[in-house]
């Protein structure tokens, strides 16, 4: 009896200890002495009789803290468990999860450095206009909408460094929905750059779609839109409108715009929303500019609007959300080409649409 409450007391002590370091020294080390006492709990339990189980825990009960360390960390644990629930309910309850895949659609943006793509994302973005030029490798946006009940999502990927990766620019193509090509008035090769690029959309979705005559068949089921940008530059124009639509025809989608004044963005952006199957109230000017932690708020009708403007539930708004990252590139692969399927013997392995 004296050896079983002298074994008793070390594995009382061991939880004792990685209550302390529990609550000091970090969890790694504190769930590391857990780990022995439990051991050690579960070896006791085995040996002892039903008789001793009961005196120990009376002698427990009689114990003068309060609470034991058993308890204490019996209370941690439960706590962890409840607040793993939480956050898996958190995450059922994100916007991102509770869009539905038609609403979910990828804006690319491809066209020759210094432009203007970005500045007319700032604009999309009600982010300003920026004069001094960086450039851009590679940025990936993500708005959330909450349009009529409906919540939207639109991925914004801004490809301009992909120009030199023949492969990763076509990937982003056959993974985006809607295009915006950009080219510059006062810069003759940037238009010659975007017809590349737009014959090379039509062709890569053509071949996504089978289609065997891509600029007849493909052009139209592709939302597609054409930016002159910066119209303000009038006397350093390189280009006319007419040469544009001669070389890219009647039925293309065309603007001049300016991100430095705001020239007909308004009019791309509800193009843009029109040809990609999206409300119009996705537009700069058509929808209230909210953080994300509102816009979760409002989607789970928590609050009712702050300020002196408050917004229903049915208003509509729009979140940028702050943390989004851009799939890798095995997912949008594996987008494209589909599950895997099982090849039969003999059977030649069918071409991936990326090559």
């Amino acid at each position: 009896m004296d050896g079983q409450c002298a074994g008793s007391s070390k594995v009382l002590l061991a939880y004792k200890n990685a209550s302390q370091h529990l609550s000091s020294s970090g969890l790694k080390a504190g769930l590391g002495l857990l780990k022995v006492a439990t051991s050690q709990w579960k070896q006791e339990k085995k040996t002892r009789s039903g008789a001793t189980v009961r005196q120990l825990s009376t002698a427990n009960s009689s114990h003068p803290c309060k609470r034991s360390p058993l308890d204490q960390l019996a209370a941690l644990v439960l706590h962890g468990q409840t607040r793993q629930r939480q956050i898996g309910q958190d995450q059922r309850q994100d916007p991102l999860s509770s869009a539905k895949p038609q609403n979910c659609k990828r804006i690319v943006v491809l066209g020759a450095p210094r432009v203007g793509k970005t500045s007319i994302l700032r604009r999309y973005l009600r982010d300003g206009f920026v004069e001094e030029y960086n450039p851009t490798s590679e940025d990936f946006l993500r708005k959330l909408f909450r349009i009529r009940g409906e919540t939207y999502q639109i991925d914004i990927l801004d490809a301009s460094r992909e120009r030199d990766f023949p492969a990763k620019r076509r990937l982003s193509i056959l993974t985006g929905d809607i295009f915006l090509l950009v080219f510059s008035l006062d810069d003759r090769s940037s238009f010659d750059e975007v017809c590349a690029l737009r014959t090379e959309i039509l062709a890569a979705k053509s071949k996504l779609t089978k289609s065997s005559v891509p600029e007849q068949c493909a052009q139209p089921q592709v939302p597609l839109l054409v930016c002159a940008n910066k119209v303000d530059l009038v006397s350093e124009r390189g280009i006319s409108k007419a040469e544009v639509l001669r070389a890219l025809g009647d039925d293309c989608t065309y603007f001049e715009t300016s991100a430095k004044d705001s020239t007909n963005l308004e009019k791309v952006f509800e193009t843009l929303a029109k040809r990609g199957g999206l409300p119009t109230e996705t537009g700069p000017s058509q929808h209230r500019k909210v953080s994300l932690r509102s816009y979760q708020a409002m989607r789970t009708g928590r609050v009712t609007g702050r300020g002196s403007q408050p917004m229903g539930r049915d208003d509509p708004c729009g979140a940028l959300h702050p943390l989004a990252r851009r799939p890798s590139f095995s997912t949008d692969l594996r987008q494209v080409i589909g599950p895997h399927t099982a090849r039969k013997p003999g059977k030649a392995l069918e071409k991936c649409q990326i090559q």
